[in-house]
């Protein structure tokens, strides 16, 4: 608990114990604070010493809340993608995710936990299998509906001899989403032999990587400092920070009024 003068009266040692606090730095109104996790986007602090009009300063003391980052994500496709049929629109599939900090892959959707404004980039390795050059169109969806301004076209090169085809289709946008928002991206082929390739990783005639038949990635390009307080009254107040999972990300606070 911290040290309090009685208001009836303090003995001089008391008084000096305080007052010789206060010259080293100890002013008595700090405290500790760690963010709530489950994806949560807001903490409490309860503190007494807590004001209406009380300023409120936060420093990370614990690696986690000093690798605090703004959200970002990377998701990929491991197997090949064909399509049925001509100029239909469908959905490019997405299987793995390689690293995501405040969003999350399902059924092919990518789910943002933070409203923001997002940096959303795309690669495509798109193969054509016929003898004519197929006009490939790509775009992004929000919550299924196609956002405006967002579609390619790309002319993937017709097979040359016994050689397919190859191009690489990428691009980027920048969305705006609101938390729990979820992107896609769309795709329609002019003919049923272009179709999007994966490669496993390769010995010979030297070693490689894989190579993905689909990539999304994407950033919030909109961030906010986080944690900031957002609300406070006698006693408490309210924490809001990225959407956050990860244990232990613990702030010292400094009351100031």
């Amino acid at each position: 608990m911290y040290r309090k003068l009685n208001p009836a009266g303090s003995t001089p040692r008391e008084i000096s114990e305080v007052v010789n606090n206060l010259v080293e730095g100890k002013s008595n109104n700090t405290g500790s604070v760690t963010l709530a996790t489950g994806n949560a986007t807001t903490t409490t602090i309860t503190d007494e010493r807590i004001g209406y009009d009380s300023v409120i300063l936060l420093a990370p003391v614990s690696s986690a809340a000093g690798n605090n980052l703004v959200p970002y994500a990377s998701y990929q496709n491991t197997v090949d993608q064909t399509f049925a049929a001509a100029n239909t629109a469908y959905t490019v599939a997405l299987n793995t995710t390689d690293i995501a900090d405040g969003s999350y892959l399902s059924a092919n959707k990518i789910y943002v936990r933070n409203a923001g404004t997002y940096n959303v980039q795309f690669s495509l390795q798109l193969a054509n299998t016929t003898t004519q050059i197929d006009a490939t169109s790509i775009w992004l969806k929000v919550n299924g509906v196609n956002i405006d301004g967002t579609a390619s076209k790309f002319d993937v090169p017709a097979k040359h001899g016994s050689s397919d085809g190859y191009l690489i289709a990428v691009a980027n946008f920048f969305v705006t989403c609101s938390a729990g928002d979820y992107i896609e991206l769309g795709i329609a082929i002019a003919a049923t032999g272009t179709y999007i390739e994966a490669y496993a990783a390769q010995t010979t005639p030297f070693a490689r990587p894989s190579i993905p038949s689909s990539v999304v990635t994407l950033t919030l390009a909109s961030p906010i400092q986080s944690p900031y307080i957002s609300a406070q009254s006698k006693g408490t107040a309210t924490l809001t920070h990225y959407a956050n999972s990860v244990a232990n990300k613990t702030y010292k606070y400094l009351v100031v009024g």
